[in-house]
């Protein structure tokens, strides 16, 4: 019998061999400097590698590779974006909205095609994402859905009726992955192609051509910033983004029995319509791993252990787990963990030169598997000096507002986080699109 994780281990790293790296030596000069070790730090390594075979470059990492988000997600490597094409292109052009959505359609093979060059078994299967429509709010957001990908010309969700699922909108734009097995696999390629990876290391300042941090000094002709969440505490970084706790919960395997009832195929996701997210997949051992939102800010944007459970949230999962999916109503827990995503104020990622040499990429709000490679492969087109339709999407040097001081900061986001959750009771009750919800949006907030 599985043991039942209570400290906020994620499943991803289970059984997984996790050698602790050497922190940084201390002060050293190399070509590039990457702060972070999670899927953008360590694909913009290898990318530039790739294009820069001799170059040095150093990876620091505050914990271990893949500690972050990049080891904690829900495993959906999907070519989703956290705005619509509609906003896309009113903010960039139609144009510009449609590369944009090529590319990520196109990154999610590419991340397939680039872990198998690699010999990365990560668990990759591409069988997409079944989005549940089990309500006339439902439909009428599946509708939207349709309408936005159309109106770019681009291939649409398409409808799908099971036996088991009932009716679902079905995006064949996403693969299952084990994100831990594809981070650490990521960590040890980089090093086999010639970057030096320290952990234990965390940066405490960057600027042009330097990262100061607590085991050294690291001058670099050329600074990536790949911190997601993270970068919060970051000089420099700070109220370029906010971390926003997302956590989740994995059963034990199931039977293929329970799954025939679920109607969950390998390789492919889940999720519904409602504003409160959720989302899962079925695991490679025939686990249900379930996530979503609900978890509160936190003052400051402090980020700490102690935050990556919580028991009203893990709750919350594993309700909605027996509403949705009855047949897994009584399975076991065995894990049950969190970890904070990135969210810019406008919640679009950005891939940004900033002064001096220094490029920030990330803000990713929980989509970030399939994005922090196009990322990845972004920044080391720019850092290495290459013009490419990659540097010319339009996410490159968009620069989010700010967030707002506090204490404005950590009562306008859980305000909306409690908002959300009220915005589906309310549709539950009426049966028709939240008027709260539309509140929110035309506030341009989510």
């Amino acid at each position: 019998m599985a043991p039942v994780v209570t400290d906020g281990s994620p499943l991803w790293l289970d059984g997984l061999d996790l050698p602790s790296r050497e922190p940084l030596p201390g002060d050293t000069h190399v070509d590039v400097c990457v702060v972070g070790a999670g899927f953008t730090g360590l694909w913009t390594a290898l990318g530039i590698l790739e294009r820069e075979p001799d170059a040095r470059v150093q990876v620091v990492e505050q914990e271990f590779a893949g500690f972050g988000a990049s080891g904690r997600n829900g495993g959906w490597c999907s070519a989703l974006f956290p705005i619509s094409g509609a906003e896309l292109a009113a903010r960039h052009g139609r144009d510009a909205a449609i590369a944009m959505r090529a590319a990520l359609h196109d990154t999610v093979d590419e991340v397939g095609r680039a872990s198998a060059a690699l010999g990365i078994d990560c668990d990759y299967v591409k069988g997409g994402t079944h989005s549940l429509v089990r309500s006339a709010t439902a439909r009428s957001r599946a509708e939207e859905e349709i309408e936005d990908a159309e109106a770019l010309g681009l291939p649409a969700p398409e409808w799908r009726e099971d036996a088991a699922l009932g009716t679902t909108l079905f995006d064949p734009q996403c693969a299952r992955i084990s994100p831990g097995r594809l981070v650490r696999g990521l960590a040890v390629a980089a090093e086999e192609r010639g970057a030096a990876i320290a952990e234990h290391t965390t940066a405490v300042s960057v600027q042009p051509h330097e990262v100061l941090t607590d085991r050294g000094l690291v001058r670099a002709d050329r600074v990536v910033v790949a911190t997601e969440a993270w970068g919060a505490r970051l000089p420099g970084v700070g109220r370029r983004i906010l971390p926003l706790y997302s956590l989740m919960v994995a059963t034990e395997p199931l039977s293929g029995a329970v799954w025939d009832e679920i109607g969950l195929r390998h390789g492919e996701t889940v999720t519904d319509f409602r504003h409160l997210l959720v989302y899962g997949q079925r695991t490679a051992d025939d686990r249900l791993a379930f996530g979503g939102r609900g978890a509160r800010y936190h003052a400051g944007s402090t980020v700490r252990p102690d935050w990556d459970v919580s028991p009203r949230v893990f709750a919350h999962l594993e309700r909605t787990i027996g509403e949705l999916f009855p047949a897994a109503a009584g399975a076991r827990i065995t894990h049950r963990w969190g970890g904070p995503i990135g969210v810019p104020r406008d919640w679009h990622p950005s891939v940004v030169r900033l002064r001096g040499g220094v490029v920030w990429a990330g803000g990713y709000v929980g989509d970030g598997v399939a994005a922090s490679n196009l990322a990845g492969r972004t920044v080391a087109d720019l850092v290495t000096g290459r013009s490419t339709p990659l540097t010319a999407l339009p996410w490159v040097d968009h620069r989010p507002p700010r967030w707002e001081p506090e204490p404005l900061r950590v009562l306008g986001v859980n305000a909306v986080v409690a908002a959300t959750g009220l915005a589906d009771a309310e549709e539950r009750l009426t049966g028709s699109p939240s008027r709260l919800a539309a509140a929110m949006a035309r506030l341009g907030l989510r």
